[in-house]
């Protein structure tokens, strides 16, 4: 990190507002929008002066119409580009949970509520320490927002780990009409996607507990049915549950599934975090849970789950698989 990386980001809030992140809606008040000349309008201004100093030496009054014709123009541009940016209502809408290697999807509304259009906005992410940046693809979406109307764009974030990431800060710009100029705003919305665990490729079998329910006592056998599980190397082919396999696509990777029978009483599926081995690093046991509970929901099959003090009783539903991979997303020692 460069010793000026303090100072530059103190710089930053004084000037260009960029503090903590901002809840519920924005408004892109007049301080909050900046132009800066564009490299074409550099280009304009040292034309502008080339004209004025060639017009002044040789006394021309058709130059100096040129050169005056010309900066009344620049200064148009200057007024429509920042109208163009200023006075937008700016929401973040909510964000769809997803797994460790996934893209996050974040939502966001633009609303113009004035009686001009607003054309070829670009919006991005502006983190040079984004992942999307830092591979070198500034990636902006150009957008046209009519007169009383909203417009929402939705932008990718890849996830490395699990967790709460907050959304990067976002950079709304314009370089209407003639280019010259940028004008330009910066928004860090107070949202954050909730990434979970990513769950582990070969995960062993369901580990199904032999302790009694409220059934009865008994371990796993042959009498009673008392559900489905994903197949198990060994199990006989008439305990197949073919009904369930028929809306299994097996091409897509979909797995076998076989009939559970029960010895005079059904044992559940407990999920427990305290029986993986402690020798296992910590992202691989929760890749393993993240499986299970896939696993388990996929076959429709009730299980219980225990993570340390958290612990949820055998249930179905995805209410119940969301609430257990929530809890392995934010997972601490």
């Amino acid at each position: 990190m460069s010793i000026f990386t303090p100072l530059q980001k103190k710089f930053r809030q004084l000037v260009f507002l960029e503090h903590r992140p901002e809840s519920g809606e924005v408004f892109l008040k007049q301080r909050r929008v900046f132009t800066v000349p564009s490299k074409a309008g550099w280009a304009f201004v040292v034309l502008l002066l080339i004209l004025f100093i060639a017009s002044t030496n040789y006394n021309l009054n058709l130059g100096f119409a040129l050169t005056f014709v010309l900066a009344g123009c620049a200064w148009v541009n200057a007024f429509l580009g920042f109208r163009n940016l200023a006075y937008l209502h700016l929401l973040a809408g909510p964000v769809a949970p997803v797994f460790a290697g996934e893209e996050a999807q974040f939502n966001l509304h633009f609303t113009n509520r004035r009686k001009h259009w607003r054309y070829a906005l670009h919006v991005g992410f502006a983190s040079k320490d984004h992942p999307v940046q830092a591979a070198g693809l500034s990636i902006m979406q150009p957008i046209d927002i009519a007169p009383d109307s909203r417009t929402t764009v939705q932008l990718s974030c890849p996830t490395t780990h699990r967790g709460r990431m907050q959304i990067p800060r976002v950079r709304i710009q314009t370089w209407f009409p003639l280019g010259l100029l940028r004008a330009w705003s910066t928004w860090m919305p107070d949202t954050q996607a909730l990434v979970f665990p990513q769950p582990e490729q070969f995960a062993p079998p369901l580990p199904v507990s032999g302790a009694a329910n409220k059934d009865g006592q008994g371990i796993a056998g042959d009498e009673d049915f008392s559900g489905v599980r994903v197949y198990q190397a060994g199990d006989a082919l008439k305990h197949l549950a073919w009904k369930h396999i028929a809306r299994v696509d097996l091409d897509a990777g979909g797995s076998l599934i076989s009939k559970q029978f029960s010895g005079g009483s059904a044992s559940d599926v407990l999920l427990d975090f305290s029986s993986l081995a402690t020798n296992l690093d910590l992202e691989l046991r929760l890749s393993r849970m993240t499986s299970w509970v896939l696993q388990a929901d996929g076959t429709g099959l009730a299980y219980a789950f225990r993570l340390g003090a958290i612990e949820y009783p055998a249930a179905i539903g995805a209410s119940h698989r969301i609430d257990c991979l929530s809890a392995l997303a934010l997972y601490e020692r």
